[in-house]
């Protein structure tokens, strides 16, 4: 027999989506919000020449920075005021969260602060962001100012207006990805990147015919790439929607003449618990050292130092070195976010303090030990299954040389987002059916009074 939420959820229509009044604000003002961040991304930063800087961004857009370009909606190849996006802020969260798991003073914040300390480390988080955001940007205005014909007037001021405009611009989308989430429907910042993407998936698409109606592509490569596209898509919706159903009972007990309990439940685990963190996080960190390089391989570089240019040509998407990191920080990362948003000793402890336990398995420590062993083996099958998602698109598309923007990468965190944002408008609909039953029942009491 369904549970209530079950019944509930199978009778939601577009009748109730029309009654949910909350629902619709929050939709719209997440369109406003996305629309807001669109139109910052073709607003170029003072003081550089367009035309000049469209043409010297074509040189390179199949490297580091297609991939920068990719996330940013197309702000980077225009030098919009939004070209560094969400990066520094994923950046500074990813150093927060591993100083959290190994400085003790924000080890004590994140498991005993409760709301407070999570306020702390997320203001702390603000804080990094800043300070990465000025450093960026300041490399970004130094590039910019010692390539010929680029700046219109070179100087001091060109360099402060570009680090103010860059870093207001990324402290602007945090603030609006924080606003997305408490005001509009899922995580904010998913949301941001999730609209970057999207903008330039139709002209990636569009590239793709072109090289076809050409004969740079031959009709073959466009149907193995358009397959594996389908069959990605498939296996995402696939490997997100697969659960590990752990089985938890409760036992009965008596009170007066009635018995209670003796119920049983499941704990769903997820395959990829991570969700599509790890190769955002990924991306972000291959950025910094592989722009920094970018930057040091113009300058006049001495004889120990002649390795960069090498090193950044390696970087490059589709090269092997990049492939070899970019994987390595897929598993890494796969791991470490699976071990933060769920800790098998906390979820131990709850179920015995509610009186549940697994079958076989007796409570505290042993159920903490087979949940870290259940959760390690599922793990290794997601890490596993987003680092193929990633690079197996992106080395098919090297080898036809297709357009970058229909990597794995970019697959994987649309389906994400959109399988993420359709269960948030779901659960906001179930929300606002249990509050019309609840109104339903006081207005029945009342009359019956």
């Amino acid at each position: 027999m369904a549970s209530a939420a079950e019944q509930l959820a199978a009778n939601m229509n577009f009748g109730s989506f029309a009654k949910a009044t909350e629902l619709h604000k929050r939709i719209w003002f997440t369109l406003l919000a996305l629309v807001v961040y669109r139109l910052g991304t073709y607003i170029p930063i003072p003081g550089i020449d367009p035309g000049a800087f469209a043409r010297a961004f074509d040189g390179q857009s199949k490297g580091i920075l297609g991939m920068f370009n990719m996330f940013s909606g197309g702000a980077v190849e225009r030098m919009a005021v939004f070209a560094l996006n969400v990066m520094p802020y994923i950046s500074a969260s990813i150093i927060v969260q591993l100083m959290g798991t190994v400085y003790p003073p924000w080890e004590k914040l994140r498991k005993e602060g409760g709301e407070a300390g999570r306020k702390q480390l997320n203001q702390y988080t603000r804080y990094l962001t800043v300070i990465l955001a000025l450093f960026q940007s300041a490399s970004i205005a130094f590039g910019l100012q010692n390539s010929p014909g680029l700046v219109d007037n070179p100087g001091m001021f060109f360099i402060v207006s570009t680090i103010v405009t860059l870093t207001g611009g990324t402290l602007f989308l945090m603030w609006l990805g924080e606003q997305i989430t408490s005001r509009g429907v899922g995580n904010g910042v998913s949301l941001i990147i999730f609209a970057g993407i999207v903008a330039v998936l139709p002209r990636g698409i569009w590239q793709m015919l072109t090289l076809t109606q050409q004969g740079a592509l031959s009709g073959f490569a466009m149907f193995m790439i358009s397959a594996l596209a389908v069959f990605v898509v498939l296996a995402i919706v696939f490997i997100e929607r697969s659960q590990r159903r752990l089985l938890v009972q409760y036992p009965k007990r008596q009170q007066g003449n009635r018995v209670y309990g003796g119920e049983t439940s499941f704990m769903p685990l997820k395959i990829n618990t991570a969700g599509v963190i790890p190769p955002i996080f990924a991306s972000s960190l291959l950025l910094l050292p592989a722009t920094a390089m970018g930057f040091l391989a113009t300058a006049d570089l001495p004889a120990w130092a002649q390795w960069v240019p090498g090193m950044v040509g390696q970087l490059q998407h589709g090269q092997p070195l990049f492939m070899v990191f970019y994987a390595g920080l897929i598993i890494f990362f796969s791991f470490f976010y699976t071990s933060i948003v769920f800790n098998p000793d906390d979820t131990a402890e709850n179920l015995r303090k509610y009186g549940g336990f697994l079958p076989g398995i007796r409570p505290g420590k042993r159920t903490a030990e087979y949940l870290d062993y259940v959760l390690t083996r599922l793990t290794v099958i997601g890490a596993v299954y987003i680092t193929l998602v990633c690079l197996m698109p992106e080395a098919l598309i090297g080898f036809y040389n297709a357009p970058f923007y229909l990597g794995g990468t970019s697959i994987l965190i649309v389906v994400t987002v959109t399988m993420d944002t359709v269960a948030q408008i779901q659960s906001h609909l179930l929300s606002h059916q249990y509050e019309g039953l609840i109104k339903k029942s006081k207005l029945r009491g009342g009359r019956s009074k």
